[in-house]
């Protein structure tokens, strides 16, 4: 029963929710990468490149046989294109996230170092003005 006991404190505690959530949001943002790369970013790259579509590029080494069912054998270097463009993506995205909470943390410090003291409560004056009382009386 211990197991079971110490499994729950561990998988409620607020860091793995956190990442769990944070896994699950990366998985459906690295879908949306993939479709920006492959669906907005490289059709245009393509074009301009001369009507090249860089997810079909390869350097066959060894041809398909489809007498002898042996399939192709090759180096897909278009698809390695693209996931190069959806890390940079994901690497800005993120950078300019985490630039975004820093900021904000700053603005935060920033804005707790600016306030003013609070004003001393009512059991600090008293405490001042009786320190003052005592320390203007003459030594006995």
């Amino acid at each position: 029963m211990g197991f079971v006991k110490e499994f729950k404190q561990f998988a409620v505690r607020g860091n793995v929710v956190d990442l769990a959530v944070g896994v699950i949001i990366g998985a459906a943002f690295s879908k949306i990468v993939t479709s920006f790369v492959d669906d907005v970013v490289m059709p245009p790259i393509g074009y301009i490149a001369g009507g090249i579509d860089f997810s079909m590029k390869k350097w066959v080494l060894k041809p398909a046989d489809e007498a002898n069912s042996i399939a192709e054998v090759s180096m897909k270097y278009g698809s390695f294109i693209n996931t190069i463009i959806q890390f940079l993506i994901v690497a800005f995205c993120i950078f300019l996230f985490v630039k975004l909470i820093n900021t904000l943390r700053a603005k935060e410090e920033n804005d707790a170092a600016a306030a003013p003291p609070p004003p001393p409560s009512k059991e600090e004056i008293l405490l001042a003005e009786i320190r003052d009382i005592l320390k203007n009386q003459p030594p006995t």
